[in-house]
């Protein structure tokens, strides 16, 4: 398969014919000495397709158990710098989540914030290794590429005494704080850019209604949502590497159900929340915390200290929010008296009229809230995109992603190892209320197909929406990414 990829790829890069030896050699398995000639040629890997090319783009990724990240010019296809955090004596460095603070010029120069896991989460991919304890790790590092070079600038986990180890995100308003957020430990922080500060952290909890894991969530129960603080003498929280980890491993990709059938170990299985992401709405004006299990949404308000505002629950039967009860200054509650299933990733369309989440495993969807209201207790589920053959672990709605004019919704569908996943773009006037519930099988009976036309559509929705299979989404699935425009233009 390699030597068939570099056969079929070089003409692509290079647009020139393949070398003889690499039609004879490609794909082929010999042990004989080399006689023939080698080639020895210049080739400019400029991503370029048929006169298209990704743009002046600076493609930042992690290496996840590799222990680094490494930058890319997406114009040319070659790599800036990278770094490995194991330099740095972290011998358990999971690079698994960054985001990058916005740039005039990427190429020259830029800071990201990149958070790491630890712990047994290096053993949960059936990898063969020696290891028996792996490193603690759970750091943050804000990192900065100076045009030639990658260096690690701090450890905000070390800073803070907060080691947190998911996912990152940065408010898009004024790019002068982030969120870190781990759905082992269900906390979530928020950091002042340059001085590390933590702004506000916040912690949930379960108490299910019955002690009895195979129920403990879908039986409901009480979510707690706490403030916590640092320790008044230290200055520092108390949560450095894998202190105050419920599970011993993350939930993995379609693993939500891994926590009800008991086969995830940890501390407090029962007290799990699975809040593992906190995105904030395009305005800046709020924040939204995922929490997996209870299948939805807490909404923060970001101009009063990030107090909860709203929970949205995603799962089609269920209404469209439970109250947030305050209990005081710091802490609230939401009881809960069933929940249908879990979820997994949310977002925002670009222009904030729209936010999505998954629904795992159980209703195996996509759900649409319209978010246009500048009140969120007032935001309402619209739609549900379904499909027939969306049903148990595998294959089910994964990763999404809206592009940038919010014109198009990006899903990615997650299949079983070894098989690919395979991604859909919904394009059309996606923004626009469609009836509810709403299904896709038509659509996504067609996908097999480069394309499906508006006439095989319900007639209802022809002029709405069409579906295609596209290979672009592949680049915007990614997402423990960032992009950044490496110019102005």
């Amino acid at each position: 398969m390699v030597g068939e990829a570099v056969t079929l790829g070089y003409p692509m890069v290079t647009g020139q014919s393949i070398p003889a030896q690499g039609l004879q050699r490609g794909g082929t398995t010999y042990t004989e000495a080399q006689r023939h000639p080698i080639d020895r040629e210049f080739v400019n890997p400029k991503a370029d397709v048929g006169g298209r090319n990704f743009g002046s783009w600076v493609l930042l990724m992690p290496t996840k158990l590799g222990g680094g990240t490494y930058a890319v010019n997406l114009e040319t296809g070659r790599a800036l710098a990278w770094i490995s955090y194991w330099n740095y004596g972290d011998y358990n460095p999971i690079s698994h989540h960054l985001c990058a603070f916005p740039s005039a010029d990427p190429a020259k120069g830029f800071e990201w914030i990149n958070s790491t896991q630890g712990g047994k989460n290096a053993l949960i991919y059936g990898i063969p290794t020696d290891i028996e304890t792996p490193g603690e790790g759970f750091n943050i590092y804000r990192v900065r590429y100076d045009g030639a070079q990658m260096e690690l600038m701090e450890n905000v986990a070390e800073s803070t005494g907060l080691g947190l180890g998911v996912h990152v995100t940065i408010d898009p308003k004024t790019a002068e704080r982030y969120f870190v957020t781990d759905g082992q430990k269900d906390i979530a922080a928020c950091f002042d850019r340059r001085t590390s500060r933590v702004i506000a952290a916040i912690k949930y909890d379960w108490v299910p209604n019955v002690r009895n894991l195979a129920e403990g969530w879908q039986k409901g129960g009480t979510l707690k949502i706490s403030r916590i603080y640092p320790d008044p003498k230290t200055g520092k929280y108390d949560y450095l590497g894998t202190k105050g980890q419920k599970i011993e491993w993350e939930m993995v990709p379609m693993g939500e159900l891994f926590v009800e059938e008991g086969t995830i170990p940890g501390d407090d299985v029962h007290g799990l929340c699975g809040a593992d992401g906190t995105i904030w709405h395009p305005s800046g004006r709020w924040a939204s915390t995922v929490v997996r299990l209870c299948g939805g949404q807490v909404i923060l308000d970001a101009e009063k200290n990030f107090e909860p505002v709203a929970f949205l629950q995603f799962n089609k039967d269920a209404p469209n929010q439970y109250p947030i009860k305050k209990i005081d200054n710091d802490h609230w509650e939401v009881t809960f008296d069933k929940i249908f299933s879990p979820g997994h990733e949310v977002g925002f369309s670009p222009d904030g009229r729209f936010l999505c989440m998954m629904n795992n495993l159980r209703e195996n969807n996509c759900s649409v809230f319209d978010s246009s209201d500048p009140d969120p207790r007032n935001w309402k589920k619209i739609a549900h995109i379904e499909d027939p053959l969306w049903r148990g672990k595998y294959p089910n709605p994964f990763h999404m992603v809206f592009s940038i004019d919010s014109s198009k919704l990006y899903l990615s569908i997650l299949h079983p190892s070894p098989a690919s996943k395979r991604k859909f773009r919904a394009s059309g006037r996606i923004c626009k209320p469609w009836p509810s519930p709403m299904t896709a099988n038509t659509w996504w009976a067609c996908s097999a197909a480069s394309s499906v036309s508006p006439a095989a559509l319900p007639s209802s929705m022809s002029r709405r929406t069409s579906w295609s299979v596209s290979g672009r989404a592949m680049a915007a699935t990614t997402t423990a990414s960032s992009f950044q425009p490496s110019s102005n233009t």
